[in-house]
């Protein structure tokens, strides 16, 4: 436990920032989960749609730190390839 003030204050900070990062990487996962499900069922048209929004939650967790510049790019990278595999 956090003795001094100013280390209470980061406590709060921090637990705070935690709920924003565990939001932003549930989405991600989500909105990969949605894709990878799509494309073994065959629906391409279907991925598509939903590889923009993926993207997003993609650029996003990258944006807040969530997961590196590399990652986000490896990331988008498979997902392209597993839709043009279809």
């Amino acid at each position: 436990m956090p003795i001094t003030r100013s280390a209470k204050k980061a406590l709060r900070g921090s637990e705070k920032k935690r709920v924003f990062n565990i939001r932003v990487k549930r989405t991600l996962k989500d909105s990969v989960k949605q894709i990878s499900k799509l494309t073994i069922a065959k629906d391409k048209k279907e991925a598509e749609a939903k590889l923009s929004e993926a993207y997003k939650a993609i650029d996003k967790a990258s944006k807040r730190g969530v997961i590196k510049k590399n990652t986000a790019s490896r990331k988008k990278s498979r997902l392209a390839k597993m839709i043009a595999k279809i």
